[in-house]
């Protein structure tokens, strides 16, 4: 089966690969102020404020049953990995957590393929044992850490790439009729709330306010995450499900490792020839999961 792919759909994905390859190292920056809670909170809530305007306009106009849709994307696609991915990288470098991102696709393919309709053909389940071995090779080796270091914290990333997998389908099949932009809204108006609980009741924030330069800068990082990799990500990935299919979507996760390694790499990240290697196989594995025909076209996919 041949998928039309437009021009808006491909701008969409280059412009993703940049913002989230470079997210990695953003969460690395602010966890050297805050801790992972207070991160994870903070990356909600500023998305929540900044998108406040457009979601409570669209409150009313939300139909009851999709609310709980609502609140289980939400959750599974920005609340939890938030806190998930600053807690992993506690142990984990930028690059390694770039990497590991790069299953979305594969958990994709599980829940489209066991949950909704996808079809799935017999190299992408090749596709799947390939990722397998090469993930574990990348945490038996990543930042000089033993195996057993490594998947305390990797597992974390692909807890969250697990619920990222979930999420696209649900975006693609149960909320493709919700404008991109409304649907991050209301998604953060959401989750908003239990973030500002988590950091205002379970987090000493409000101890290590301040105006000192560094607290200054950790919230800079912050805020960069959230207004431009959370909020303007979400609201060009929505935009790119509903062009094409969760699969391809969800695989600009194969081309983020790239931006968010050279980011560790300047960033003084140790990165050996084994890790290329393991590195290579992962991609490997995910390019058979999302192995297709594609016919380039100027037309969207609507």
């Amino acid at each position: 089966m041949k998928t039309s792919l437009s021009y808006l759909a491909i701008l969409i994905f280059l412009a993703l690969t940049i913002i989230w390859g470079t997210s990695f190292i953003l969460i690395k920056k602010g966890l050297l102020v805050f801790d992972p809670y207070q991160l994870g909170s903070l990356r909600i809530i500023i998305t929540f404020l900044a998108l406040l305007p457009i979601s409570i306009p669209y409150l009313r106009m939300v139909k009851l049953k999709d609310w709980l849709i609502l609140l289980i994307s939400g959750s599974l696609g920005s609340f939890f990995p938030a806190y998930l991915f600053a807690l992993a990288q506690q142990g984990l470098n930028s690059s390694t957590a770039g990497i590991l991102n790069s299953l979305t696709p594969l958990f994709t393919l599980l829940i489209g393929v066991v949950f909704f309709t996808f079809k799935a053909k017999w190299w992408n389940y090749i596709g799947i044992i390939i990722t397998f071995i090469g993930t574990y090779g990348l945490l038996s080796i990543s930042g000089g850490q033993g195996i057993s270091f490594n998947f305390k914290y990797g597992s974390l990333i692909i807890l969250a790439s697990l619920f990222y997998g979930i999420q696209v389908n649900i975006v693609k099949y149960l909320l493709s009729h919700i404008p991109s932009i409304n649907l991050v809204a209301i998604q953060f108006f959401i989750i908003g709330f239990p973030a500002l609980i988590v950091l205002f009741f379970f987090t000493d924030f409000t101890q290590i306010v301040s105006f000192e330069p560094e607290f200054l800068e950790g919230l800079m990082y912050v805020g960069i995450l959230s207004l431009v990799a959370t909020a303007l990500a979400l609201i060009l990935f929505y935009r790119l499900v509903k062009l094409v299919d969760p699969v391809f979507s969800s695989s600009v996760t194969y081309f983020i490792p790239a931006v968010a390694t050279l980011w560790g790499i300047i960033d003084g990240e140790k990165i050996g020839g084994s890790y290329f290697l393991f590195v290579t196989i992962i991609l490997a594995g995910v390019f058979l999961i999302n192995r297709k025909n594609i016919k380039f076209s100027k037309r969207n996919n609507r």
